[in-house]
């Protein structure tokens, strides 16, 4: 007795199924470019939070240690200009506020968020960063 030969075919495509990966992902890539764009955007805020912070405490501490204390606004000065020049190029118009509190110098740092990129449009928003220092004779 013979046994059938079973033979394997594959299940053949029609003609309507080609290029449906092509189609779906041109559906999905403007979902993944604004989840990339909201991503970046996320990064850039976080960035421009740590740039505030960071030029509040080097304003603060160069405020703290300056011997400009004989000119009037002196350890102000040393505090604002070291703050301003810490940040990159693109934040350098800062609002940069420092003060004395008793034996205390303290800054106050205010950066606007770029929109998409440093140098660019801004979105509205600032982000404050603040830094409180012993005044050190």
């Amino acid at each position: 007795m013979s046994s059938p030969e079973i033979r394997a075919e594959a299940p053949s495509r029609s003609a309507d199924d080609r290029g449906q990966t092509s189609v779906e992902f041109a559906g999905t890539f403007p979902l993944m470019l604004m989840v990339l764009v909201v991503l970046w955007q996320c990064a850039l805020i976080g960035y421009t939070y740590s740039l505030a912070g960071n030029a509040a405490d080097k304003g603060v501490r160069a405020g703290a240690v300056t011997e400009r204390i004989w000119l009037p606004g002196g350890r102000e000065r040393a505090c604002e200009e070291a703050g301003r020049d810490d940040l990159p190029e693109q934040w350098r118009g800062a609002d940069i506020d420092c003060w004395r509190e008793g034996d205390l110098v303290k800054a106050e740092v205010e950066l606007e968020i770029p929109l998409l990129f440093p140098g660019g449009p801004r979105i509205g928003i600032d982000v404050r960063g603040d830094s409180v220092a012993a005044k050190e004779n």
